[in-house]
């Protein structure tokens, strides 16, 4: 039996084709008892049958394999579950007959608090503490329930039966066939699914309310939520409505199954799952509160609900033939899901907002330790942290790359043609690439080889040399480390204005470019348009190509004038700033040459330029300060000068009529303001906060605004007088609404005290907190909270480890409390730490978080190199 340990997949001998599932859960018990029939083809000679299975207990007298063509059942006399491998091997004392049988197995489990496979979410009815049953089985968890063949290659359909207590709502996938009352219990069975894998079978069991609506085809759809909460799913209902209807016509194939349920789930450690025809999400994904809930909560729900039904095509109908093409399904979602939320909100210029995914991409490829989009995986437990930006936003950000180069309509027609070929079966990269090589002529697979085979991405130097533009392409370390590789390029190019633009490829390391003979024009200093001069260049227009630009001075000079004299688009303004920032941190731009350009955003009022400028401001404050503690004050006050603006067009109350996108802008602003320090900000935040204590309706503190008033009261916070932090943790307490939750557990720890902030990592682990909302605690933690929150992960590392240490949510702990550091030492600390306790699930995200303390630290020591930068800093303040 041995032989069958230490592998990557399971042995071909055995097919799985139908599986015939009776559970049982208990949810006073908290356990489950069940029955499988798995109709199986033996293809090969073997004694053997070999599945998945994990924490479950295997009555070795139930297992019979029953060949049809001989209808006698075969005891296996040798049954044993390999725990560390995850499978259950079954020897036979004969070589089993070719062909179909039934294998049949009865077993028990536990339903675990970890989040995964079957487990139970806990909620409140009637001020009585209720346990759910929920099922998450992505990506390899699906063998906690049942033994299984738990790859995604492994397609079969599957017959569901559950008994539970007769009050309770039991869901599945498919719709119910059948429901036979049996005193206090009740078996109801559900109409067999389509061919689909393992990890995509749900099961819901407990009490719930609904709203539904159909599809313009006639399919069911409702959202389900706790027990008087149904109202909060209007929204996602309508939205769920509408993208089914937009994905059978821009995929040109209907939604496969008769209803559609979308269900909130109290306890979840991801954002949402695809499980075909039932899909399960956090409270925060799915709900949305018009009296409480904020415009980003709204615009959450939209994305969300789009990325999870666009798996029902991407992912469900056509799936991935293993975890290493798992961006297929994931990057593809993403990307899908913005075109479906531009469709139904305009807008909300959702596609600028895209390039927070690009940016999320960019800053984690830029890390030696990265990946490739297309990463080998040769065991279950390396799959979790695969589910990162590069799988999502980079794979969504190559796709729109792609689509830009081969236009949107035959991007389309291509796509269809996939997924008609590959609909009830599985799919590898080279498919997609194929079916989009035969719709549009273009050698894709080649232009894309070198963007999901390799890790990285290229940045194009720019520079002016006798009349000729020069490229130059290598690739882009945030360490400023020289790096290898080579990419096919797509550059777009603009001089001047948007009407003279040019596409082509770099295919080679380098070239040189006649701008003349490209665009007509030439560059100079000065804007002499006149005599055919332009006075700036921009490359990579629309920021559509996933990597960075770094210009000459004199490019980079004519593109800040372009940005302070509004000439460039939101996105372009982005692009340049976002590059700028990278390249700062790389040490291959001072940070002189980035607050200068910083300063010709003062009177930015775009959503999401604004947005990446405020996170840009907060990493640049803390590095600054790790450089040198006095400059912390000028650059604050720097900053607090570039938001002026925006904060007073926008003032702190709604105004009738504005735009989704001012909504979110204020709440980012005015939290921004606080952060640094701005005294009349301050004030007002707590003279509303003062208000809300009183009258929880008040119009004073809308919920955009609420984080503002929530991190100001934080700053004012210390341990002589805790009272705000006291009255932050009385609106947590009373309210059941998770958006207003988490909102609150991501303002606490950006107090300045650290005495403070350790209270509040302290809380965080309390019962008060679910497991699933305790990263929300450290995602904010103050400059001078950061020595604490250290200490206080290596004290409870161990009960941090047994708690979360299953999942994925483990490695969001090391991450967000090592990340921020910016010393050589402390990444030898923190590296001595890891040493006697790291994991295979965790060490790329320890490996890639002590690499950004290496980046930090190197970026601190040039920082003090510059000189003048205090004097800089006071005269871009006066300016």
């Amino acid at each position: 039996m041995d032989q069958f340990k230490g592998q990557p997949r399971l042995p071909k001998f055995a097919v799985p084709k139908r599986y015939d599932l009776r559970l049982n859960p208990d949810l006073i018990a908290c356990t489950f008892a069940g029955t499988v029939a798995i109709d199986l083809d033996i293809v090969a000679d073997t004694r053997f049958i070999v599945l998945n299975a994990a924490d479950l207990s295997v009555n070795d007298a139930s297992v019979s394999f029953t060949p049809r063509s001989s209808s006698k059942a075969l005891a296996a006399p040798k049954v044993v579950l390999f725990e560390g491998d995850e499978i259950l091997v079954l020897e036979f004392s004969e070589i089993l007959p070719h062909g179909v049988g039934v294998l049949k197995l009865g077993f028990n489990g536990v339903l675990n608090d970890k989040m995964k496979g079957f487990y139970r979410s806990t909620y409140e009815h009637n001020g009585e503490k209720k346990n759910m049953a929920v099922t998450q089985f992505e990506p390899a968890d699906a063998r906690r329930c049942f033994p299984c063949w738990d790859e995604p290659a492994c397609k079969a359909t599957f017959k569901i039966t559950l008994e539970v207590p007769t009050d309770l709502v039991a869901l599945s996938n498919m719709p119910v066939m059948e429901e036979k009352v049996n005193g206090n219990l009740k078996i109801v069975s559900y109409q067999e699914s389509p061919i689909m894998s393992t990890y995509l079978v749900a099961i819901v069991v407990g009490l719930f309310d609904y709203v539904e609506d159909h599809t313009s085809d006639g399919v069911k759809v409702r959202v389900y939520c706790q027990v008087g909460k149904a109202d909060q799913g209007k929204f996602a209902l309508h939205v769920g409505a509408k993208t089914l209807d937009l994905f059978k016509e821009y995929f040109a194939v209907p939604y496969p199954l008769p209803k559609m349920d979308m269900i909130a789930i109290p306890d979840f450690a991801a954002g949402a799952m695809e499980n075909y025809g039932l899909v399960t999400y956090r409270e925060t994904a799915l709900l949305y509160d018009e009296q409480h809930s904020a415009a980003s909560n709204k615009q959450r729900v939209a994305t969300v609900v789009a990325h999870e039904l666009a798996h029902q095509w991407f992912g469900n109908l056509v799936t991935m033939e293993w975890w290493t093409h798992l961006w297929l399904n994931e990057g593809f979602a993403t990307w899908v899901s913005y075109l479906a939320t531009d469709s139904l909100f305009p807008e909300w210029k959702i596609w600028t907002q895209f390039l927070d995914e690009s940016t999320e991409g960019l800053r984690l490829d830029g890390l030696e330790e990265s990946h490739p989009i297309e990463v080998e995986v040769n065991h279950a437990a390396e799959i979790d942290e695969i589910f990162d930006a590069i799988s999502y936003r980079k794979g969504a950000s190559v796709i729109r790359m792609l689509q830009s180069y081969l236009g949107a309509e035959v991007f389309q027609k291509s796509l269809a043609a996939y997924i008609k070929n590959h609909a009830y079966s599985n799919a590898k990269t080279e498919d997609l690439w194929t079916a989009l090589e035969a719709g549009s002529g273009e050698p894709v697979n080649k232009l894309m080889s070198s963007w999901t085979k390799q890790k990285g991405y290229p940045v194009v130097s720019a520079k002016i040399k006798d009349g000729k533009l020069e490229l130059e392409q290598s690739r882009f370390l945030s360490s400023g480390s020289p790096g290898e590789g080579q990419w096919i390029v797509p550059v777009t190019l603009c001089c001047g204005s948007y009407e003279k633009r040019k596409n082509f490829l770099l295919e080679s390391k380098s070239g040189a470019y006649d701008l003349k003979e490209l665009l007509g024009c030439s560059i100079a200093e000065g804007s002499d348009k006149n005599n055919g001069i332009c006075s700036w260049v921009k490359i990579n227009v629309d920021q559509a190509g996933f990597y960075r630009v770094k210009y000459d001075d004199s490019l980079a000079a004519g593109l800040r004038n372009a940005t302070e004299s509004k000439s460039l688009t939101s996105i372009d303004r982005y692009g340049i700033l976002d590059d700028s920032f990278a390249l700062s941190m790389a040490r291959q731009q001072s940070l002189a040459s980035l607050l200068t350009l910083i300063s010709a955003y003062k009177e930015e009022l775009d959503y999401t330029v604004l947005s990446n400028l405020i996170a840009i401001s907060y990493k640049v404050v803390k590095i600054g300060a790790d450089a040198d503690q006095a400059l912390m004050s000028g650059i604050k006050h720097f900053f607090i000068g570039v938001f002026q603006f925006a904060a007073g067009k926008l003032g702190w109350d709604p105004k009738q009529g504005e735009s989704h996108l001012d909504a979110m802008l204020r709440g980012e602003v005015l939290t921004a303001l606080a952060v640094f320090g701005h005294d009349e900000t301050l004030k007002e935040a707590v003279r509303r906060f003062d208000a809300f204590l009183a009258d929880r309706n008040t119009s004073l503190l809308p919920p955009d605004i609420r984080r503002a008033a929530y991190v100001a009261v934080m700053q004012r916070a210390n341990k002589s007088d805790k009272s705000g932090y006291e009255s932050l943790l009385r609106v947590y307490r009373e309210t059941d609404l998770s958006q207003e939750k988490t909102r609150i557990l991501g303002s606490l720890a950006s107090c300045p005290d650290p005495t403070i902030v350790q209270d509040v990592l302290n809380f965080v682990l309390s019962d008060e907190v679910r497991n699933q909302d305790a990263l929300y605690g450290l995602s904010g933690v103050s400059w001078e909270g950061r020595e604490v929150a250290w200490k206080w992960l290596q004290e409870k590392w161990e009960y941090i480890g047994n708690t979360w240490g299953s999942g994925f949510l483990i490695t969001r702990f090391i991450s967000a409390v090592v990340s921020p550091f910016a010393s050589f030492e402390k990444a030898k600390e923190v590296e001595e730490f890891f040493a006697t306790r790291s994991k295979p699930s965790m060490a790329r995200t320890l490996k890639q978080s002590i690499e950004r303390v290496h980046i930090n630290a190197n970026w601190v020591e040039s920082i003090k190199k510059e000189d003048n930068l205090t004097q800089l800093v006071a005269q871009l303040s006066s300016n």
